[in-house]
């Protein structure tokens, strides 16, 4: 019984009372939102329900924010997340990008400029501003039609290119090339090439698909063979700042590269250099292997430290920085030499 006298709740039922029926009248007893006996609570009709949210009314169109794609929220694997997200952390710590800025990606065929071309595809869907991009392939003429996969890959992801077979491979391991190895003669051809095509087309930003891999191979190169320590940066001005040569993947090991790019079912094809393998880098890679077996952590200490090294060094000063770098930016350091040659 209720105090004051009032009835029995014993047979009251919530869903018949006059005060939810419509009528009006007030449930005397309120036992739409009193405890019922045995500490059961009934619930009105006007409390809502935890863990639901209101959503958008019936009909009502929600517009996606400006620059989302339908890339953007694929679902992608661990290895994907790591090369489209180390790329997005690389871009925001240095602001190697703004908005309006044209993007030549070197693509050589083997994995890292595939999957350097397949993320930064991604980040325009993700970057709160709007960016070009163009594929540059340069065939080193060992094969001329080994890049037949390419074209086709490129229309389907809608990516603007160039492409071109030259003869700078076999000129690299001719006569012609007394003084120089052909890998550093090789290179230092398409690196020429790749700058013309990017005054040709007006591009700000050469891209480049290094990996933390590339990072410490040079920097031990660099220490061994030249006596300075230096690495890769990660966003460096030519030409009084004409063209910035970045390299967003520089974060990325090797392995996650290797699955992301079987994952994406990317169009790599094989390197026909009669001296793939046997350069300074690939003795450089065999001898750093060993290094790495000193310490169950000293492979993983070394990629850290390099990477943390370089990000800090290209990174934006805490206040941010303006719509286009000037050209004394912090984060693009130097102009200088070192032993980075080998492929784009």
């Amino acid at each position: 019984m209720i105090e004051g006298g009032a009835k029995s709740v014993k047979n009251h039922s919530p869903s018949a009372c006059p005060a939810r029926s419509g009528r009006d009248h007030a449930c005397p007893l309120s036992v739409c939102c009193r405890p019922q006996p045995g500490g059961r609570r009934v619930r009105g009709p006007a409390r809502r329900r935890r863990g639901k949210k209101p959503g958008p009314a019936k009909g009502l169109h929600v517009a996606r924010p400006a620059g989302a794609t339908r890339m953007s929220r694929e679902k992608r694997s661990f290895a994907q997340e790591v090369c489209v997200k180390s790329a997005g952390k690389a871009m925001q710590k240095t602001g190697m990008l703004w908005p309006g800025c044209r993007v030549g990606v070197a693509v050589s065929g083997g994995v890292d400029s595939f999957v350097l071309l397949k993320s930064l595809k991604i980040r325009q869907g993700i970057v709160p501003f709007r960016f070009e991009l163009m594929a540059l392939h340069l065939n080193p003429g060992f094969d001329p039609r080994s890049h037949a996969a390419l074209l086709p890959w490129l229309a389907r992801e809608g990516i603007a290119a160039h492409l071109e077979v030259t003869e700078f491979g076999p000129r690299a391991h001719s006569e012609e090339n007394l003084r120089r190895s052909a890998c550093f003669r090789c290179a230092w051809l398409r690196r020429k090439r790749l700058f013309e095509l990017c005054a040709r087309y007006g591009l700000t930003h050469l891209a480049l698909g290094h990996n933390a891999e590339d990072l410490v191979e040079t920097f031990f190169m660099n220490l061994c063979r030249n006596g300075r320590v230096d690495g890769m940066s990660m966003c460096e001005p030519f030409f009084n700042g004409g063209l910035r040569l970045i390299r967003p993947l520089l974060l990325v090991e090797k392995k996650y590269i290797l699955k992301a790019a079987k994952q994406w079912d990317l169009p790599v094809w094989a390197n026909a250099c009669p001296s793939a393998g046997h350069t300074a880098r690939s003795a450089m890679a065999e001898t750093l292997s060993g290094f790495y077996g000193l310490t169950r952590v000293a492979r993983r200490c070394i990629f850290n430290g390099l990477t943390r090294w370089q990000l800090d060094k290209n990174s934006l000063p805490e206040n941010g920085r303006d719509d286009a770098p000037q050209d004394d930016a912090p984060h693009c350091g130097d102009k200088r030499k070192d032993a980075r040659g080998g492929r784009l």
